[in-house]
């Protein structure tokens, strides 16, 4: 995995435009920026400009264009997630996935099928190994 770095919201919705848009002309991402957030042209192509010197994003030229820059993801959705979803459960659950289910289902009833998911993707995920030691 790549080092992951720092990204604000405002960023992340830049790259959720470049992980929907690989090599996407930064006309295009100024404009989705501009309709979809409000934000001016400037704030979008700052913003795109920071991800490129956090080297979350690349820029290249477009083939046989001497001025379309074309931008893309240097790091995945997937490992963006990953990262973030493993810092979140370090800072507020000391990494422990028990206390963070809790918490988060101290709210909110399952349905029938939401269970079997959820008891199928553990099972998914068991750690045979501990089971082992145990008998």
């Amino acid at each position: 995995m790549n080092q992951i770095p720092s990204i604000t919201d405002a960023e992340l919705e830049i790259m959720r435009v470049l992980w929907a848009n690989p090599d996407c002309p930064s006309s295009e991402v100024v404009q989705q920026m501009t309709d979809r957030m409000g934000w001016s042209p400037n704030t979008a192509r700052t913003l795109l400009n920071r991800l490129v010197q956090k080297e979350a994003a690349g820029a290249k030229l477009e083939k046989g264009s001497k001025r379309t820059q074309l931008f893309y993801p240097l790091i995945s959705e997937q490992e963006y997630l990953q990262f973030e979803t493993t810092s979140f459960m370090r800072k507020l659950y000391g990494g422990a996935l028990k206390p963070m289910l809790a918490n988060f289902l101290q709210d909110k009833k399952l349905n029938a099928q939401e269970i079997e998911d959820l008891k199928a993707l553990f099972d998914k995920n068991r750690n045979d190994d501990e089971e082992k030691r145990e008998m």
